[in-house]
């Protein structure tokens, strides 16, 4: 049952701190002061009667999923000739009160505006969540179609068209299960990553960065019903999903698939046979590739680079390393202890934008030692924060480099911190001020100029500090 206001703009309400939240906060108090002080001597049974008890709101969540049919009649498409395995639509449903919010999460390299809106369309009719409480955000895997516009060519159209079939089928799951829910977090650890800046004869370039930073951290969140069965869990980690990216196989094709982030979400469901929906959170995954790759970079003696495809061979690298993502993500599910009993984990949506400096973009197709960064103007980047309970999402457009994710969890006075890249599409890299000095790929295939990263690190801690207040 959709709640009669959430359909309502709660724009200017969703701010925190706003007028209204703090006059709310503020009436309430005075209000039960007053009662208090005029019961006096009266017993308790009167009280009862004289000041009605005010339940907290419950937490409820739900989760669907949904493959994206791509028809064999579409394809060629984007240059991919056949699937190897389903991209899919996935979304968590959550409720505390009259509030809802929605996370879309979708197996693909980024989304299209057209295409985000025909989402929020459909979940909106389906679920009651206001278009502005619907988070959209991608796993980032280079193995499937980009979204082009409908009007590019039919099978662009019929692409989006699937895209959002999925969505309706996936949210209509999600409400189908709607029900009150427990959260809880966990970390764990896990080495399918590495950084991918090397330093070669020409400058610096793509490949194994051994010595480079590199967060293991898998974060995961975990939603059980009140009688303990998982409804969700998600996963939060720092790497592109980017093991058969432009991997050719030996017959030609170039194949679709979901990639690491679809590997490892598939073992955690498959773990829990299927009854729960996972999610792969994608974070800062802009100089994060997975460690061993099919298509990769190799680096000789005199420090020059070239290229390695392993073609088929390269299904068992991505095999292996979803599974050991998968596995350390169900390992730390199963000692996550969720609580909140439906009660008291607050969920909300806090939105924002911080202005950085911005440069011409960059389209990088080697290692250089000079670089123009000039700046060229100022953009506004949107923040999303997402916190349920005392965990909280933290998500930005551009892909973070690892330094700046790091500093930004640091600094966070949530015990569990989530930071993704790629929501609303994604909008290629946001570096940190190392990159610019080393001229890296992340540095040149950005339109942001240096320090860009650092002040959207900055602005989400005020912002996190200011929700946790």
């Amino acid at each position: 049952m959709v709640p009669k206001n959430v359909n309502a703009d709660r724009n200017e309400n969703t701010r925190l701190g706003s007028p209204l939240h703090r006059r709310s906060f503020l009436n309430g108090s005075i209000a039960a002061a007053v009662t208090a002080t005029a019961l006096g001597g009266a017993t308790a049974a009167q009280a009862a009667d004289a000041e009605p008890v005010l339940k907290e709101p419950v937490l409820k969540a739900g989760a669907g999923r949904a493959a994206i049919d791509i028809a064999s009649a579409l394809l060629p498409l984007d240059g991919f000739t056949t699937v190897h395995d389903d991209l899919y639509v996935r979304i968590l449903l959550l409720e505390n009160g009259s509030r809802r919010v929605a996370l879309a999460v979708l197996d693909l390299t980024s989304i299209s505006a057209e295409a985000i809106a025909a989402m929020r369309t459909t979940i909106a009719k389906a679920s009651g969540v206001a278009t502005a409480d619907i988070v959209v955000t991608v796993t980032h895997t280079f193995s499937a179609p980009h979204v082009q516009a409908t009007t590019s060519s039919p099978a662009a159209a019929q692409y989006v068209q699937q895209i959002t079939k999925a969505t309706a089928t996936a949210i209509a799951a999600a409400v189908e299960g709607l029900r009150p829910a427990r959260v809880g977090f966990g970390t764990g650890t896990c080495d399918v990553n590495v950084n991918r800046d090397v330093l070669t004869a020409d400058g610096w370039w793509l490949g194994t960065g051994e010595r480079g930073s590199s967060d293991k951290s898998v974060g995961v969140t975990r939603l059980d019903d009140l009688d303990g069965n998982p409804i969700a869990v998600l996963i939060n980690y720092a790497v592109q999903s980017s093991v058969m990216m432009e991997s050719v196989m030996a017959g030609g094709d170039l194949p679709i698939t979901a990639d690491l982030a679809g590997a490892a979400v598939q073992h955690v469901e498959k773990q829990y046979d299927g009854l729960v929906v996972g999610f792969f959170l994608v974070g800062s995954c802009g100089d994060q590739a997975p460690a061993f790759r099919s298509k990769r970079y190799t680096i000789d003696k005199d420090k020059k680079w070239s290229q390695v495809d392993a073609q088929d061979a390269g299904w068992l690298l991505l095999t292996v390393q979803g599974e050991r993502l998968g596995t350390e993500a169900v390992r730390v599910s199963e000692t996550i202890r969720t609580s909140g009993g439906g009660s008291g984990s607050a969920v909300r949506l806090l939105t924002d934008t911080v202005t950085v400096a911005t440069m011409a973009m960059g389209h990088p197709t080697g290692p250089t030692k000079t670089y123009d960064f000039t700046p060229t103007g100022t953009a506004d980047v949107p923040v999303w924060i997402l916190q349920l309970g005392n965990g909280v999402f933290v998500g930005v457009e551009p892909e973070l480099s690892t330094d700046t994710a790091l500093a930004i969890k640091k600094h966070s006075p949530f015990p569990h911190t989530a930071v993704m890249s790629m929501l609303e599409g994604g909008s290629k890299n946001m570096a940190e001020a190392q990159s610019y000095a080393r001229i890296t790929y992340e540095a040149m295939d950005s339109s942001y100029a240096q320090g860009s990263a650092e002040t959207v690190a900055a602005k989400i801690g005020t912002l996190l500090h200011s929700l946790r207040a």
